[in-house]
């Protein structure tokens, strides 16, 4: 190949723009005033702390670049700072994170703001190190591709501030590959508080039914930060205006007719129309017409070039471009190259974009271009890069080096190109790219003779790779049905050894049973070998498919095995899961499964497995959560949150599963202060679970708004019933609070009907339901009461609620495993609940619950304490009545706990106790008026009270209005119960 003097290099520096370089700038810019104040209007947002994203969508050719320019210039005559990437047509993979990795090298130079964020995250390092630093030390890739992303938002966090907030400009998603779909998705879902405004541009000709984008676009654009942008066609005006703006003059209204009509309004195709002339004969009959016609008029040389180019598609690396060139006797020496690349920058054909690429001015061009060539010039130009790019690795990756050969063709260069590519692929962290490249590799197996020779693998090994590839994408059906193809092909002593991985993927995919019945088969093929390491994993997979199987006693005898043998060949990942597996069978024995939770997780941590470590440190949070240990649930909780935070994962599964029992630890040992801000950033779904999880202190507070965030959540419980629970339960007892009894029953009902038949009859959260469904039935019962009725209907639906508590902790326990303090509490209110509701309120009972809650569940201790103090006084014990009720009541003013203070304090001035601002009220209600209302409560009519004090209904109506006036009740029954509440009227209760 010719040398090519340095000084040759492409100087079209006027044909760019600053920031966005793109010649099609250089194109008049008309109307589209619209997009642009929304644009403006988005980025003052971001500047403000409020970001967001636009997806600026439309034809190709109707302008989407155009008003990016104008954005971009907007934005940065504004003070902002304006990034530009970009997705290219690489076939159905593409580059893995490309436009991010343009992004950040164009941010990289920010200095310490970025270079911080990279080094903190090793992951980030090897996307724009190209691969070069390796991962933590046994980290797992899903961790480290999860510190990937998180590294990406960081970067982008970083780099605006109020002052100069960022643009980040995406072109051509339809071309985007999964990797950047993924970061895209993850940056908009974790959007803040950054200065920030993303847009990207999207053909929406180009979405076929099937293409890639279109899931990703239906979630994002019901996205709140998100605004679609669509770019439609020039209008007769626009279109005039536009004219005038190319030509110079006003175009004849005949004129002005055809290019309208042949163009349809299309931007780059009316450009190229009137950049023909209106000369109705000579007006071209399609856009292709005219892209070929604007190549033609070009000096042969040049329109070769331009073939050359569009080989590679939109755009091509300079270096590359010349190298392919070089290999065409045309191009003899480099200034032939340089000379018919400057003019066909000077026809408006070809820009240089970054000084790094050389680009068509228009996708549009570069693919009438490429079409216009015959398919052997095609295939031969396409053999040309691919002798480049195997002469020279610098000049391009392998994943286009692998597009090529397969374009030429070349299925042995495609074969190796293509793993080579995969293994590209996994080094930046890109599974779904991967997964790609080893199914092509795979197909192209039985067509290259000496495949397994060309890549350094067997089939065997490519399939358990693209399994493993398929399961870290996220695509556990493709994972399981790769590695049962793996085993099938493989001799059976390494397909025993390769069982372990397999089992792994079965059981992600719902296939437990037939986990255990390969890892069984397996075990009979290492039984008959040494101990090894690949059987103790067997035995850990075998344990663990057993337990998802619920057969209990394999899964035991499994892990033992598997324990002592990864302990004598230390294997601490076998360990580490063998140990889980019987720490979950041991339900009667919490401190036995407390350490071996511990030593997993000792074990994890000894080994570098972060996913492991993470997972220990829930189960072991959970099982000293539920066993009532709460402080030190609270430090291991603790010490999870800050490694996951500190290692960029806090929002995957486990991290958001321990910000969760954080949040529950805290309430229960007696912070109901509101949560701080967050500076986890964490999806919308997991932040949506903190916020429902931060209702119960909320309603022990007595927030406001508490009732109304749990109503919400309910158009939401088809999706995840957990939150389902946590916030129907809470809104329950928000109800309660707030009197309305007849929604709290209402919504007990629905909520155990919905989770009964989403898990089981005897889901344990039902302990906690039901006992909330009585005492809202009892206060209802004491109401009825109050005013003559009848509870019997409430009594006997409390009766079924309470079987159901009863039966749900007998028949409910995990595993067959002792009620957990917890459950056991929960369980003793419901029958002190009940024993109330009947109007035979027991301070037995009420002592019992406040035994169980005892383990540490301070405002339910309060509560407790309250009740108690009711059923003291009700049983004439003041005394201990005033004691329990003192007790009671300083320990929710410590809390915080308003509405339990204020209940505490009505049945001190009930109960005439002597408590903190619960004096009696005197005075507020005549003689005559107590007798009127006690005698209503009895659930007289005027007529009959007139009748027993010997005066007429007339002035029993005056004195019942005096009554509501002064008590601010709207009715008799709601009189009665405010002086009830308040006093000022003592009634039996019994009934």
């Amino acid at each position: 190949m010719p040398a090519r003097a340095a000084a040759s290099s492409v100087s079209v520096a006027a044909a760019t723009m600053e920031p966005m370089v793109r010649s099609a700038a250089a194109a008049p810019f008309v109307a589209r005033r619209e997009q642009l104040e929304r644009f403006r209007s988005a980025l003052a947002l971001a500047a403000a702390g409020e970001p967001g994203a636009i997806l600026l969508s439309g034809d190709a050719g109707v302008g989407k670049t155009r008003l990016l320019g104008e954005m971009a210039e907007s934005a940065t005559a504004g003070g902002a700072r304006v990034v530009v990437s970009h997705c290219i047509d690489l076939g159905d993979v593409g580059l893995p994170y490309l436009p991010f990795t343009e992004a950040l090298t164009q941010l990289r130079p920010l200095g310490d703001r970025v270079e911080d964020v990279i080094t903190a995250r090793p992951a980030l390092g090897r996307l724009l190190d190209n691969g070069t630093a390796e991962p933590p030390a046994g980290t797992e890739e899903q961790v480290a591709r999860l510190q990937l992303f998180d590294g990406i938002a960081a970067v982008l966090g970083a780099a605006g501030t109020s002052q100069r907030p960022l643009v980040l400009i995406i072109e051509d998603l339809h071309w985007a590959d999964p990797s950047s779909r993924d970061v895209l998705r993850f940056l908009l879902a974790r959007l803040r508080a950054e200065h920030l405004l993303i847009v990207g541009t999207y053909r929406t000709d180009d979405l076929h039914r099937r293409h890639p984008l279109r899931p990703l676009l239906a979630e994002l654009l019901r996205h709140p930060k998100v605004d679609h942008l669509q770019l439609p066609p020039f209008t007769r005006d626009e279109l005039a205006e536009f004219a005038v703006a190319v030509t110079g003059a006003p175009l004849p209204e005949a004129d002005l007719h055809r290019v309208l009509a042949r163009s349809e309004g299309n931007a780059y195709f009316a450009e190229a129309l009137l950049e023909c002339g209106a000369d109705p004969v000579a007006l071209p009959g399609s856009l292709a017409d005219v892209l070929h016609a604007r190549v033609e008029q070009l000096d042969p040389i040049v329109q070769h070039l331009a073939r050359i180019a569009s080989v590679a598609g939109r755009r091509v690396a300079e270096p590359l471009l010349w190298a392919v060139a070089a290999q065409d006797p045309a191009f003899t020496d480099s200034s032939t190259f340089d000379a018919a690349l400057r003019e066909s920058v000077a026809h408006n054909v070809l820009a240089s974009e970054n000084a790094e690429w050389i680009a068509f001015r228009h996708a549009l061009l570069a693919e009438a271009v490429y079409t216009d060539l015959l398919p052997s010039e095609q295939s031969s130009l396409h053999r040309a890069y691919l002798r480049a790019l195997g002469a020279d690795s610098s000049l391009g990756s392998h994943a286009e080096l692998a597009h090529h050969a397969l374009k030429s063709h070349d299925l042995p260069a495609a074969l190796s190109a293509s793993h080579a590519a995969a293994r590209e692929a996994a080094e930046v962290l890109a599974p779904a790219e991967e997964l790609r490249r080893l199914e092509t590799v795979l197909e192209l197996w039985d067509a290259v003779p000496d495949a397994e020779q060309s890549v350094g693998q067997d089939r065997v090994a490519v399939t358990m790779a693209a399994a493993s590839a398929a399961s870290r994408a996220g695509q556990p059906g493709r994972a399981a049905a790769l590695a049962r193809a793996a085993l099938t092909r493989g001799d059976p002593l390494r397909a025993a050894r390769l069982t372990p991985a397999a089992a792994s993927y079965l059981i992600d995919d719902d296939h437990a049973e037939e986990a255990l019945e390969r890892a069984s088969a397996a075990l009979v093929v290492l039984d008959a070998e040494e101990p090894s390491v690949d059987r103790a994993r067997v035995l850990a997979a075998q344990a663990r498919s057993a337990l998802n199987s619920d057969l209990d006693d394999i899964a035991r005898q499994s892990a033992e095995r598997a324990v002592a043998e990864s302990r004598a060949l230390g294997v601490p990942d076998a360990e580490a899961d063998a140990l889980t597996t019987l720490a979950v069978l041991e339900v009667d024995e919490p401190d036995t499964a407390a350490g071996l939770l511990a030593s997993a997780l000792a074990g994890a941590q000894g080994s570098g497995d972060l996913l492991a470590e993470l997972r220990s440190a829930h189960n072991l949070t959970s099982n000293l959560y539920y066993a009532g240990r709460l402080d030190q649930a609270r430090k291991v909780c603790d010490d999870g949150v800050e490694r996951a935070r500190t290692t960029g994962v806090i929002w995957m599964g486990y991290g958001v599963s321990l910000l969760l029992l954080r949040e529950l630890t805290r309430y229960v040992t007696g912070d109901l202060s509101p949560a701080p801000p967050t500076r986890d950033d964490v999806p919308p779904l997991a932040m949506a679970t903190l916020q429902v999880v931060d209702l119960y202190a909320s309603v022990a507070r007595g927030d406001p708004d508490a009732v109304d965030r749990g109503r919400a959540v309910k158009a939401d419980w088809q999706k995840d019933p957990w939150n389902a629970l946590l916030s129907g339960g809470c809104t329950i007892d928000g109800l309660i609070w707030a009197g309305e009894r007849d929604e709290a029953v209402e919504l007990t009902l629905q909520l155990i009907d919905f989770l009964g038949r989403t898990w089981n009859d005897y889901f344990l959260g039902g302990i906690w339901l039901s006992a909330l469904g009585i005492a809202a039935l009892a206060d209802r019962a004491e109401q009825t009461r109050l005013t003559g009725g009848d509870p019997a209907a409430d009594i006997e639906l409390g009766e079924s609620l309470t079987t159901r508590a009863v039966q749900t902790a007998q028949r409910g326990r995990p595993r067959g495993g002792r009620l957990g303090p917890e459950g056991r509490a929960w369980l003793a209110r419901a029958h002190a609940e009940h024993a109330r509701l009947v109007g035979a309120d027991d301070p037995q009972l009420w002592r019992e619950a406040i035994r169980e809650f005892g383990y540490g569940h301070r405002y339910e201790l309060a509560r407790s304490r309250w009740r108690l103090a009711a059923a003291l006084a009700a049983a004439g014990d003041r005394t201990a009545a005033h004691d329990e009720a003192a007790a009671a009541l300083a320990e929710a003013q410590q809390l915080g706990a308003a509405p339990l203070t204020e209940a505490i304090r009505q049945l001190g001035r009930r109960a005439r106790l002597d408590l903190p601002g619960s004096r009696p009220a005197v005075g507020v209600l005549t003689d005559r008026e107590e007798e009127v209302l006690r005698l209503v409560a009895r659930g007289l009519t005027n007529r009959q009270v007139g009748e027993q004090l010997y005066i007429s209904g007339k002035t029993v109506s005056v004195h019942m209005s005096n009554v509501l006036g002064k008590l601010g009740a709207s009715g008799r029954a709601e009189a009665v119960s405010v002086a009830h509440q308040r006093g000022l009227l003592e009634v039996d209760r019994a009934g």
